[in-house]
């Protein structure tokens, strides 16, 4: 089992996927990684999801950054989305695509690029399922 799923929606969303890892291993919390367009890997991504063992979701996506709310729409575990940088926007179409999900599909979200807020937001959460709160 393991405690993090870092999905990211493609191979440029690696820097920030790189925070979230640095940070989860230096907490010593198991995580594997994965990178699944919500756009051209929807079947993947949804048997991906559907037999995945974590605890949590960690989603990396940019632009239209659908990639966080497709996987809360087919979990009940926890899903924190990581809005990335880039295009005429900067990032901000990503976060506010993140942020803005329907009623019954939530999604926390982290500030542009910061991987490191999620690993640690992903952190708390499981030390509620793990009973470590202090």
């Amino acid at each position: 089992m393991v405690d993090v799923s870092i999905i990211c929606g493609s191979d440029s969303d690696s820097a920030v996927a790189q925070k979230v890892r640095d940070t989860l291993k230096n907490n010593a919390i198991s995580f594997e990684d994965r990178v699944l367009s919500a756009h051209r890997d929807p079947e993947e991504l949804d048997i991906y999801v559907k037999k995945s063992d974590a605890s949590v979701f960690i989603c990396i996506a940019g632009l239209s950054a659908a990639l966080p709310g497709v996987v809360a729409a087919k979990t009940m575990r926890p899903v924190i989305g990581v809005p990335v940088s880039g295009g005429v926007l900067g990032g901000l179409d990503a976060l506010l695509s993140i942020v803005q999900m329907p009623k019954g599909v939530p999604v926390a979200c982290v500030g542009i690029d910061n991987g490191q807020n999620a690993a640690l937001l992903a952190i708390r959460i499981l030390s509620l399922e793990k009973g470590t709160r202090d």
